[in-house]
């Protein structure tokens, strides 16, 4: 079994640019107000979402590791 991640999105610093969606359509989605928000809070790790959290032009997405909380992206 591989490693399952949090997904969060800090909705107070998204500023809907979509990148996330285009990097990991599976993974985001945008809400009418144009705010990013993960499809679900722990997903496997997979390579999308990890493009999706580094092609965030304001750094609102942050990957940890399910269970231990330990960072992915960013890095602390």
């Amino acid at each position: 079994m591989g490693d399952r991640w949090r997904v969060e999105v800090d909705r107070s610093v998204c500023i809907g640019s979509g990148l996330c969606v285009a990097s990991a359509p599976d993974g985001f989605r945008l809400d009418a107000a144009r705010q990013s928000h993960p499809v679900e809070d722990e997903a496997d790790a997979a390579e999308s979402l990890l493009a999706a959290a580094e092609s965030c032009p304001v750094e609102a997405i942050r990957l940890r590791l399910a269970g231990s909380s330990e960072p992915v992206f960013p890095p602390d």
